[in-house]
């Protein structure tokens, strides 16, 4: 009843968006655009080229990963056979603030995973309550592990997911691994699929540059139906793009949630200190310590130190989501204030790599992630400008537009085995607008950041009038970013 039940209201949906196509079609007339109006349609069509032109080479890139160049590697990595095996297989899980059922799917599935996977292995719980670690060790006693699987324990404060990584490699470091010794670390609410270890482990000897590698997700989202689909596409949009990176061993970012490590990577000082301390200069906010993004931190410690990043597309986890709020609105906005902070306040040094470490893709995509806060605005700025300027039958088109490219853009995210749903395009237009205004108010806010879960903040001290300066330089900034940026489109349209 549950999927029928689901059916129904997946093809209610559907229906319902073809229908206000068909009226938006219905509703243009035949003379769209002003005949004398032709240097905004021309800009309008450069900006929409790169943009697209971008959007089509990840998705063709992600294509030839996922469906030509990996299956060949997998059949590479198979035919290593038991060369491939790691020598210790360390499993860092970072708990705190997480509900004790989520807790214990995923302690359950860790566990079990280090037993399937048939390797010697040590399970290191970097915790802050006792009531985990009590949780834990009742999960242990009833799965009885044999006695290649060991069990260690870090107590640490509240201070922070970094703090909770940094002890934890120091723990994984008094163990002396060796050079084929590998760490996985899992975030406290993903739950491990069975074999994800056996199924990313052998890249590391089948590409000796690879440093670290990361995972494909799905998610169960404790929400409401939008919020979990929004989620849901997320992951979707994630996995072509991780492919597309993929394919030139520069994957963006190791994720928090599920990534694996060289063993000889975190235990190296340097790398320590990039997650648990990592920090920006800024030219007008000054220096500021990173309370998120340590999936960021640990990509670019990984560039700096000259590895590659990789990605295993059919090594799969599940996360648990709890929105930090119960409003969609407020919640995708504090997530994406998040996650984009993260991104922007690695984005300008990982630019400054330059090609020769990173490669030339790489550094356009990484110069489109700085530019496409504005780019993403203009389509609809344009069209609303020209629809006052010349006629509302240029918003009309503009809408029709948006419809026809966003369904069409949801079918091609079939190809990624995710699945998709009616609210996807309109979900993908919400992700543009509201995206690219936070990215923007972001943009020039690096220094504010918050954790959703921990509910805890950067305090830095500062003086009153470093705090007055900071936030009105912000605004003023904000302001006039935004004002040129109008000025500009309507001298053109």
């Amino acid at each position: 009843m549950e999927l029928l039940g689901r059916g129904l209201r997946e093809g209610a949906g559907w229906l319902f968006f073809i229908t206000a196509l068909l009226l938006l079609a219905w509703a243009l007339p035949e003379q769209v655009f002003d005949p004398q109006s032709k240097d905004f349609l021309l800009l309008l069509g450069a900006v929409g080229i790169w943009r697209y032109s971008m959007g089509a080479i990840h998705y063709l890139r992600g294509l030839l990963f996922l469906y030509l160049v990996y299956p060949w590697q997998r059949r590479q990595a198979r035919q290593l056979g038991e060369a491939a095996a790691p020598s210790h297989v360390f499993l860092l899980v970072t708990s705190f603030r997480i509900d004790a059922q989520t807790t214990a799917m995923v302690y359950r599935s860790v566990i079990e995973e280090a037993i399937a996977c048939g390797y010697p292995a040590t399970l290191v719980c970097s915790l802050v309550e006792l009531g985990d670690e009590l949780l834990i060790k009742s999960l242990w006693q009833r799965l009885q592990p044999p006695a290649r699987v060991k069990l260690d324990f870090v107590r640490i404060a509240g201070t922070g997911k970094r703090d909770g990584l940094s002890y934890g490699f120091r723990a994984i470091s008094r163990h002396l691994p060796d050079d084929d010794a590998v760490v996985a670390v899992v975030d406290g609410d993903t739950v491990l699929e069975p074999g994800v270890i056996r199924k990313t482990v052998p890249y590391f000897k089948l590409f000796p540059k690879v440093g670290g590698l990361t995972t494909n997700e799905f998610c169960e989202v404790r929400g409401s139906y939008l919020m979990s689909e929004w989620h849901k596409l997320r992951f979707a949009q994630r996995h072509l793009n991780m492919c597309s990176m993929a394919l030139s061993k520069r994957v963006l970012t190791m994720t928090g949630r599920m990534s694996v490590f060289r063993a000889r990577v975190v235990t190296d000082p340097g790398f320590i200190a990039d997650v648990e301390s990592d920090h920006l200069e800024h030219w007008r906010l000054g220096r500021f310590r990173f309370l998120t993004g340590d999936d960021k931190s640990s990509w670019y410690s990984l560039m700096r130190l000259g590895y590659d990043t990789f990605y295993v597309p059919d090594a799969a986890i599940n996360t648990v989501e709890h929105p930090p709020e119960k409003s969609f609105i407020k919640a995708s906005r504090k997530l994406m204030f998040r996650w984009y902070g993260n991104n922007l306040r690695q984005n300008s040094r990982a630019l400054r790599l330059g090609p020769g470490r990173l490669g030339w893709f790489t550094s356009v995509v990484l110069f489109d992630q700085r530019v496409s806060m504005w780019t993403s605005l203009f389509g609809p700025a344009v069209a609303i400008i020209a629809s006052l300027k010349y006629s509302i039958a240029i918003l009309i088109a503009y809408l029709l537009w948006i419809g026809l490219t966003r369904l069409l853009l949801t079918m091609l995210l079939m190809a990624s085995g995710h699945r998709v749903g009616p609210m996807y395009p309109l979900i993908l237009y919400y992700n543009q607008i509201v995206g690219a205004l936070v990215k923007v108010y972001v943009f020039f806010r690096l220094d504010q950041q918050s954790w959703t879960r921990q509910k805890t903040k950067l305090d830095r001290g500062l003086a009153s009038y470093q705090l007055w300066f900071n936030s009105w330089s912000s605004r003023a900034m904000t302001f006039s970013a935004s004002a040129v940026f109008v000025a500009v489109l309507m001298k053109m349209v």
